[in-house]
Parts: structure tokens; C-alpha cells; sequence
């Protein structure tokens, strides 16, 4: 349970109706695969030692008495093993015969019915709790109940048969389910050896959380257990209910159950992405992109209306981003009914910008019908230069940041001349970096970058130059992509990128996977160094891993203060470091626990 994760499974095996003793060793059998497995909660269908399809049978002296003594085989069977298992069963009480739940852990039952909240020794945080058979139309559900008393995981003992539409139907229910309660969810439905009298019955076996289903498996083709198994992630959990608002359910007066439940380093099998901002499936990539440019336009046209400015002026580099915004830009006047030409396009060249990227910027502007100026502003600067006695061979900080201011400056006037707006072209990832000249790059009129990450302006861009006929455009948009992160702010030798972003601050794709864990999970460095080595296996070496983590912690801090000034700009997640919306924190907060955790990470790492 190492960094919060816990392995958790639901299970369903193939039983023979009203044999309680047949379906106990077939129980028996699950539990020992999945204790080979480490698996620490496991989950079987609602009364699985005698089958749902009983019915009648179920009040039986003979099958309750049965359901109770294989029941007692199977908490046997349990000995030795850290694992809380529920089995379903029926239960006689006086004149009254129930479908229960028996919570079973260690060789021993802890509850019978399970009808409270079972708490892990080892993890305070994972509290489950039980959701019996088929209510979850029910107006008051124990879910809802449940979760409000603290359950971060809920064990639903499921007893639906199999329809056409029965799988699609519970993977929904599982997203919303675990989604709304923000919880981990684990589903067993009966399988194929249930009576196929009326209906037969699939043994869908799923593991969910907060939305997202990372594990299935059901009973299609041949008869055998179905087992879904994977890790539910309760530090994240609980950083959600912490962020929410609405998450305000009263407590209830519920028992509490503690199972002792030893700490383990849980390998994990669910699948860890590297852009978590971005879509899963790839089929779903371009309708997202094209929510993402819908809302950039949408925000940028919005302003527009709002100042009656009838004008864009962008300052173009060649590089993803101003990229991006020039097309928002052109995508904008479009949708006001204004030419393409009211977008002005500048390429503001100086000491350090290549050919290859100033002709981009040109060729991507001029596609787009807008109206381009190439405005050499080395004179400026060099004039600049001599007003401060900054030497011109100097290439210090100042030497660069003349040029993004001039170059802002520059922009802003155009604008006011115009009746224009100066749109911003810097992305998420560089403000959380910091890599921007105050009151340089960083500051526009607008920025309609401002809510993406750099990973996703190049999923738009390539989005774009997929779709476009334009083959002029496409090549020219794919070398913008192949091109690498420059701000050209030193001089070059033979036409030649030198100066390149990624070496100063490391990959965007690895701070975007930083900034995700870090700030919208709430994870501490050693657990985001794990999921890192997860995602990206052998692309980064340990070393660099670190590196590229002291680099982002001690730069989230030591650049808030360009980030408690920043323009308006629309957010595309639910995620921004908006001053107004965003993540806030103080201008001289310290990194000083981000940074230890990483010491005693790289010490543990060294002494392997």
C-alpha cells in the first residue's frame, strides 16, 4: 500500500446453483489466486455460495444451513492472509431470510451481515463499504450514505444478468458511480453458472475510480472465473474530497471495523499515462482538440465583443505556441464576420532567431490570409543597450529579456494603433515554469494559451495540420512540431538552434506529467518519481528523473510571482494557475519539504 495505492479485485466464479459446497471451493480458489496476486480486497457477485437464480430455495432450512457451513470452510481457507474478502450468502434471522454479506479476513468472519465500514490497519484512509445486489436507482443508496461516513471504496455485490446492453449499461453506472462519490468502486456480477432458466448471466468483474474503469473482465465464450484486478489510488481520493465544494453528505452513525492489513510496495498494473491531461483513447484526441480550440476562440471572440476591438496582433516565433495563437486568432475573426487580414501577424527577429523558424511563423500566417509584418527590432534593442550601458557583447540576463520586453512593447503599440488586442501566446507549462520574461512574453491583453499545457497546444497544432488540405500549411505546421522549444534569445552561428528550452528547465512532456501529480493529485515528489518510472520507463534515467523534479519544485516556488499577475485567458481543464480561479499560493513561499522528500528519495535510491 505503498504511496496510497491498495490492489484490489472483484471476482466471480462459475458455480453451481444451491451446491454451496462446490461453490465454496471455487470461492476458495479466487481468493488464493488473488492472494498470490497481493491483492488486499477482494469482491464476489451477492450470494455467491448458492447462486442468485435460487429464489425460492433460498429460505430452505437445508441451503441456509449449507450457505453457513461452507461459509465457515471459506473463512478457514483465509488463514494467514491479510485480505478482506466479501462473500454473499443468504442469512436467516427469526422468520426473516436476507441476502448478506460476510466480511472475512485472517481466518476470521469480522461481520455477517457487512452492513458497516471496515477500515484498513495499515492505510486509515481506505475505508470500504458494501453496496448489496441491484439498488443503485434507489433514491437513498448506502453508497451515498456510506461515502459521506468516510468509505473511499465501495464493494458492489452485484446480481444483474446478462443483457445486450447490461455491460455498457454498468460500465456507466461504475464511471458515474465512482465519479460522483469520488471513490474507487469494485463490481462482481453472477456468471454463466447461474440458471439459465430465465435469463444467463456474464460474471462482469470490474474495478473503477473516480471516473475512469481500470480493470474488466467478463465471462465471454467458455465458462471460467472472471477476475479484474488493479490498484485504487486513496491518497487521490482523498485529495479530491478535500477540493470539493460539494462533497458535503452528513456523517451517519456507522460501525467501524478495523481489519488488520499489513503495509506492502504494491507493484502496479494500471496503466499510468504519460499526458494524464489529454485523452486515454486516441480516437478520442480530436474532438477534444476541437473542444479545446472552441473554447480558446470563444473566450478571444468574447473579449473582443466586449472592447469593440476589431483587430488581433500576435507576435509570431515559429514556435508551437504562437502558432497556436495565430490560428486561434484567425479562427476568432472568422467567427465575428471580420477578414482574415484584421489578424496581424508580426515576426519580430533579433540576435538569436533562426530562418527556419522566422519562415514558419511567415508561411503558417500568410496560409491564414493575415496580415504579416517582419519588424527587425535589433536596432531597437542595441539603442536600448547603450541608454542602460549594457555592453552589446554582454549576454547576461538583461541581454536576453531587452528583446521579450521590446518585443512586447512593440506588440502592445501596434495594437493600441490598430484598435487591436495584443494576444498572448505563453502556454500553462511556462508560466508554472517560469521560463518567461516578466513583463516580457509573460504579459499580453489576452492570452488564450494561458490553460494549456505545452503538450496539449501541440496536440491542437498536429490536430490541425491533420485535418488541413492546405499542403503548404501541413508541411509547415509538422516542421513547427519537429522544431525544438526556443525562446532565440542568444546569438546563433550558421543559421543554427542553439538555445534550446528543455535543456534549462527539462521536457515539457515531463513537467506537464509533474504538474498534473503534483498540483491537481496533491502527490509529494517520491510518489510522482514512481508513477514517472511507471509511465515513462527507460526514456529517462533515475538521474535524470531528479534532476528534472528538484528543477520543477524549485521553480514552481521561485516563480510564483509571475503567476500572481497574469492576464485573463480562458482554462480548458479544471486545472489553472489562474491569480483569480487557479492554483494560489504565496510570492516567497519556500520548496524546502518538496526538496527534502526528494534527498531522502535520491538517498534511498543510492543506497540500493
Amino acid at each position: 500500500m505503498k504511496d496510497g495505492f491498495v490492489k484490489v479485485a472483484a471476482a466471480s466464479p462459475v458455480i453451481k446453483v444451491a451446491d454451496c459446497d462446490y461453490n465454496a471451493a471455487r470461492v476458495i480458489e479466487c481468493i488464493r489466486e488473488a492472494d498470490k496476486l497481493g491483492v488486499k480486497v477482494l469482491v464476489f457477485p451477492e450470494l455467491t455460495l448458492t447462486g442468485v437464480t435460487c429464489f425460492d430455495l433460498l429460505s430452505h432450512r437445508v441451503l441456509l444451513d449449507g450457505a453457513r457451513r461452507a461459509l465457515d470452510t471459506v473463512v478457514a481457507a483465509t488463514a494467514g492472509s491479510d485480505m478482506l474478502v466479501f462473500v454473499g450468502l443468504p442469512l436467516a434471522e427469526g422468520a426473516r431470510v436476507e441476502s448478506a454479506a460476510a466480511a472475512i479476513s485472517g481466518g476470521e468472519l469480522l461481520a455477517l451481515p457487512a452492513d458497516g465500514l471496515f477500515r484498513c490497519s495499515a492505510l486509515p484512509e481506505l475505508q470500504v463499504a458494501v453496496e448489496l445486489g441491484d439498488d443503485r436507482d434507489a433514491l437513498e443508496r448506502p453508497a451515498a450514505v456510506l461515502a459521506g461516513a468516510g468509505a473511499t471504496l465501495i464493494a458492489q455485490m452485484s446480481s444483474f444478468a446478462e443483457t445486450v446492453d447490461s455491460t455498457a449499461d454498468a460500465l456507466l453506472a461504475a464511471r458515474h458511480d465512482s465519479r460522483h462519490f469520488r471513490a474507487g468502486l469494485v463490481l462482481a456480477a453472477p456468471g454463466k453458472g447461474e440458471s439459465s432458466t430465465d435469463r444467463v448471466y456474464s460474471g462482469l468483474c470490474l474495478v473503477a475510480e473516480n471516473g475512469r474503469v481500470l480493470a474488466q473482465d467478463e465471462q465471454l465464450g467458455a465458462a471460467r472465473a472472471s477476475l479484474a484486478v488493479s490498484e485504487i489510488d486513496v491518497q487521490a481520493l482523498i485529495h479530491l474530497r478535500r477540493g470539493a465544494e460539494d462533497f458535503a453528505w452528513p456523517d451517519e452513525d456507522i460501525d467501524l471495523c478495523d481489519w488488520a492489513c499489513k503495509s506492502v510496495d504494491t507493484a502496479l498494473t494500471r496503466v499510468c499515462a504519460k499526458h494524464p491531461h489529454l485523452p486515454e483513447d486516441p480516437a478520442a484526441l480530436p474532438a477534444y482538440c476541437e473542444r479545446m480550440l472552441d473554447m480558446q476562440v470563444s473566450g478571444l471572440v468574447r473579449r473582443m465583443e466586449y472592447a469593440h476591438l476589431d483587430h488581433c496582433v500576435v507576435g509570431i516565433s515559429g514556435g508551437v505556441d504562437s502558432t497556436l495563437c495565430v490560428m486561434v486568432c484567425a479562427m476568432a475573426v472568422k467567427r465575428m464576420g471580420l477578414p482574415s487580414t484584421n489578424v496581424v501577424a508580426c515576426t519580430l527577429p533579433c540576435f538569436g532567431t533562426s530562418s527556419r523558424t522566422k519562415s514558419n511563423a511567415i508561411i503558417v500566417a500568410e496560409q491564414w490570409g493575415c496580415e504579416v509584418h517582419v519588424i527587425d527590432i535589433g536596432k531597437s534593442v542595441y539603442q536600448h543597450f547603450d541608454d542602460i550601458g549594457h555592453a552589446h557583447d554582454d549576454y547576461s540576463i538583461a541581454f536576453e529579456n531587452a528583446q521579450a520586453r521590446e518585443r512586447t512593447q512593440v506588440l502592445m503599440d501596434i495594437a493600441n494603433k490598430v484598435n487591436g488586442l495584443d494576444v498572448g501566446t505563453e502556454d500553462l507549462s511556462e508560466f508554472i515554469d517560469g521560463w518567461c520574461t516578466y513583463n516580457g512574453d509573460h504579459t499580453s491583453m489576452y492570452d488564450v494559451n494561458l490553460g494549456l499545457t505545452k503538450t496539449q497546444v501541440r496536440a491542437a497544432v498536429s490536430h490541425i495540420a491533420a485535418k488541413t488540405d492546405d499542403k503548404v500549411l501541413k508541411a509547415a505546421l509538422y516542421d513547427v512540431l519537429d522544431c525544438p522549444v526556443t525562446p532565440e534569445l542568444l546569438p546563433i552561428h550558421d543559421d543554427m538552434i542553439e538555445q534550446k528550452s528543455e535543456d534549462a528547465v527539462g521536457s515539457y512532456s515531463l513537467q506537464d506529467f509533474f504538474t498534473w501529480h503534483i498540483l491537481v493529485d496533491g502527490f509529494g515528489p517520491a510518489k510522482t518519481y514512481r508513477l514517472a518510472k511507471a509511465a515513462y520507463g527507460d526514456e529517462f534515467t533515475d538521474e535524470e528523473l531528479l534532476r528534472w523534479l528538484r528543477s520543477w519544485c524549485k521553480r514552481l516556488f521561485s516563480q510564483q510571482f509571475k503567476r500572481s499577475c497574469l492576464m485573463d485567458g480562458p482554462a480548458v481543464m479544471d486545472f489553472t494557475v489562474s491569480p483569480r480561479t487557479g492554483f494560489l499560493m504565496p510570492s516567497d513561499g519556500e520548496a524546502a519539504l518538496f526538496l527534502r522528500e526528494l534527498d531522502e528519495l535520491e538517498a534511498t535510491l543510492s543506497a540500493r
